[in-house]
């Protein structure tokens, strides 16, 4: 039995941007881009140039040479991203959110007092667009991947129903790099295949998907290609990792490059960790190449650290063996950490001092032991002062101050 179209995907469209030309009436209808050095976001203006995301603010301006740079309010953007997201939650408990602007919502207990679920989600629409001044586009469909599809093919500012008897034809015809998990890397290598399109990737042997992108991410990807998405909102789940990442533009693959940037990731990682008391096993690094390839490498540790420099030396060791293995790469775009497998408080067994060669990196070691305690004072600190009033010195003078903390800490996951 087929069941209902009820999951809403909910996204603001170009939502840093629009927040932008919201509170400058004169930007609206022109070209803009929030950031500087790197491009943090682009307006659709800006976008219908080649502008996106990530992009140096010098190639932004050679694609658009009339691009205009705003600096970024960002507690209006915590503001209004909040503002939108809670308008979902006036029609239903059962919200998800995934990021600042976007938000999954099951509205199937919820019709009898609503309407149907395409009312609802015009509802959403209007009200966001009446009451916020924003634009912001949903999708309806059955499963999460499919609303999620559905919402940006309604973009920008549109409303895409998905019924349930036209899934498939739906969804074949639209390009591979509209699902979840199909980034450059992912593309390119469908597109050696000869895959560009879902139908096209539907209908590929799932031992060549498979063999090509990975035994997880073949499986996956040939279930979503008949949309088999098994997921269930949670709309009260506890994080199960914590990341963040730096945009670079481009930049030497150096260590005065990549030593103060990684600091000041794990900086921001660590101390979350260490608020909620939930230090974590496993450490991944991402870095991505000049021509936005990344390549990603992780390790599990014995036991789960939540203190600065540990958590940055082990991001190193990691970023240094992924450069290692690709010799021909001396420019990085991006730098990337996340902490994983967390435990659900912070319960460490002290080490013995046996002089083991790492032992500088062990969380229950003497001198881990004592990182963790500066770690904590500096928090106190950072708690009464704020966070700008101590920190490490190769950190806060060597990071690039291109993408503002205030910026990295909205995109960077909830924990």
């Amino acid at each position: 039995m087929v069941t209902a179209a009820t999951i809403l995907h909910a996204d603001l469209d170009a939502f840093y941007a629009s927040v932008e030309q919201l509170l400058d009436p004169s930007l609206r209808g022109k070209p803009i881009a929030v950031g500087g050095g790197v491009v943090l976001a682009a307006s659709y203006e800006a976008k219908a140039f080649g502008v996106r995301g990530g992009m140096s603010g010098r190639q932004a301006r050679e694609l658009c040479p009339q691009l205009m740079f705003v600096g970024g309010h960002f507690k209006d953007y915590q503001r209004l991203g909040d503002a939108a997201i809670g308008v979902l939650g006036d029609f239903t408990p059962l919200v998800e959110r995934i990021s600042i602007d976007e938000a999954f919502a099951d509205v199937a207990g919820c019709t009898h007092l609503f309407g149907s679920p395409a009312d609802i989600a015009a509802a959403i629409r209007r009200r966001v667009r009446s009451e916020l001044g924003l634009p912001i586009s949903v999708g309806v469909a059955r499963t999460k991947h499919l609303a999620k599809i559905a919402s940006q093919v309604a973009k920008p500012d549109g409303l895409v129903v998905v019924d349930p008897d036209s899934e498939l034809k739906f969804l074949h015809g639209l390009p591979v790099e509209l699902m979840w998990g199909v980034g450059p890397v992912t593309k390119a290598r469908l597109a050696a295949m000869g895959v560009s399109t879902i139908g096209q990737l539907a209908k590929s042997p799932e031992t060549s998907l498979m063999r090509s992108l990975g035994p997880a991410a073949g499986e996956k990807l040939a279930a979503l290609a008949w949309n088999r998405d098994p997921r269930e909102l949670r709309p009260h789940r506890r994080a199960h990792s914590a990341g963040a990442q730096s945009a670079l533009g481009k930049r030497p693959a150096i260590e005065r490059v990549i030593r103060p940037t990684l600091l000041h990731l794990a900086d921001r990682i660590a101390t979350r960790l260490r608020r909620k008391s939930r230090p974590g096993r496993t450490v991944t690094v991402r870095v991505r190449f000049a021509d936005m390839r990344a390549v990603t490498r992780s390790i599990t540790l014995d036991a789960p650290v939540d203190a600065t420099l540990i958590l940055a030396q082990r991001a190193e060791k990691l970023v240094r063996a992924i450069l290692a293995d690709h010799p021909g790469e001396t420019v990085i775009s991006l730098l990337a950490i996340s902490v994983s497998h967390l435990e659900e408080h912070r319960d460490l067994e002290l080490d013995l001092p046996l002089g083991l060669a790492d032992e500088a990196l062990r969380p229950g070691s003497r001198l881990g032991s004592a990182r963790w305690a500066a770690d904590c004072a500096v928090d106190k600190i950072r708690d009464r002062f704020g966070w700008d009033a101590i920190g490490d010195g190769s950190a806060v003078l060597g990071v690039s101050r291109s993408v503002p903390d205030a910026f990295r800490e909205l995109a960077e996951k909830e924990l």
